[in-house]
C-alpha cells in the first residue's frame, strides 16, 4: 500500500487527522502525493478537506456526489449526520462564538508579525495554531444566553453530546472548546457573511450603539 492509499485509509477510518500527522504534512508539501490523494478520493465521490486556519484535515462528499447520495429533500438536504434542527442551530451558534473570534485573532497576529519586517515572503509565515487562539466557552453562560431558544437544559445537553460525538466540539467539565471538525467542515467564506451581515447584524449594531453611548463626549476610541 502506497502513501496516498494509506493516508486515505486513515482519514476514512479516523474521520480526521491532525495537520502534524506524518502523511498529512507530506501531502501538504508534496504536490505529486497530494494530486494522487485528490484523484483517488474523487474517484469515490470524495474530496480532501483542509483549512490553513484549522489544526486538522478531513474528507467530505464532492458536490455532485452529495446531491446524488443525500438528495435534495428532507433533513438530508442539510446534513448527513441526521442532526435535529435545534442541534444544527446550536452548531451555528457555537461556530459563531468560537471560530469568528479565533479567525480574527489568527489574522491579527499574522499582521502584527508581518508589520515592520523586511522579509521577502512575510505572508508565508505559519498561522498561529488554532488551539492557542481558539476561545473556550462556559457551559453555564451558553445555557443562560441561548438555553431558552435551543430547547433549554435537556435538549442543550443532548445536542452538545451529539456535536461532541461527531467531532465538532470538545467538553472539559464546564468548558466547551473547538473540536477537530468545527473549522474544517463548516465553510467560513459562506457562513461568516451570513452571520455578520445577516443573523447578527442587528445585534452588532445594538452593541456598537451602546458602546458609543458609553464613550464620554469629546473622546475617541
Amino acid at each position: 500500500m502506497d502513501d496516498a492509499a494509506l493516508l486515505i485509509a486513515e482519514l476514512l477510518a479516523r474521520r480526521w487527522l491532525p495537520r502534524n500527522h506524518r502523511l498529512v504534512k507530506r501531502a501538504l508539501v508534496d504536490a505529486e502525493l497530494f494530486a494522487q490523494v485528490e484523484q483517488r478520493l474523487a474517484q469515490s465521490g470524495l474530496r480532501f478537506m483542509d483549512n490553513i486556519y484549522a489544526d486538522h484535515v478531513s474528507v467530505a462528499l464532492l458536490p455532485a456526489a452529495q446531491n446524488a447520495v443525500l438528495g435534495e429533500a428532507g433533513i438530508n438536504a442539510n446534513n448527513n449526520l441526521e442532526l435535529p434542527r435545534d442541534a444544527q442551530a446550536l452548531l451555528i451558534v457555537l461556530w459563531a462564538l468560537i471560530v469568528l473570534p479565533k479567525r480574527e485573532r489568527q489574522t491579527s497576529r499574522v499582521q502584527e508579525a508581518d508589520a515592520g519586517q523586511n522579509d521577502f515572503f512575510p505572508g508565508a509565515k505559519p498561522l498561529p495554531q488554532a488551539a492557542s487562539v481558539s476561545p473556550v466557552l462556559s457551559y453555564k453562560a451558553l445555557l443562560e444566553d441561548y438555553g431558552p431558544q435551543l430547547g433549554k437544559k435537556l435538549r442543550l445537553d443532548a445536542n452538545l453530546k451529539l456535536l461532541e460525538r461527531h467531532g465538532f466540539i470538545m467538553r472539559r467539565q464546564d468548558e466547551i472548546a473547538e473540536g477537530p471538525l468545527l473549522d474544517v467542515l463548516l465553510d467560513y467564506d459562506v457562513l461568516a457573511p451570513r452571520i455578520l451581515d445577516g443573523a447578527l447584524a442587528d445585534v452588532l449594531l445594538r452593541e456598537r450603539a451602546v458602546a458609543d453611548l458609553l464613550v464620554p463626549p469629546g473622546t475617541g476610541i
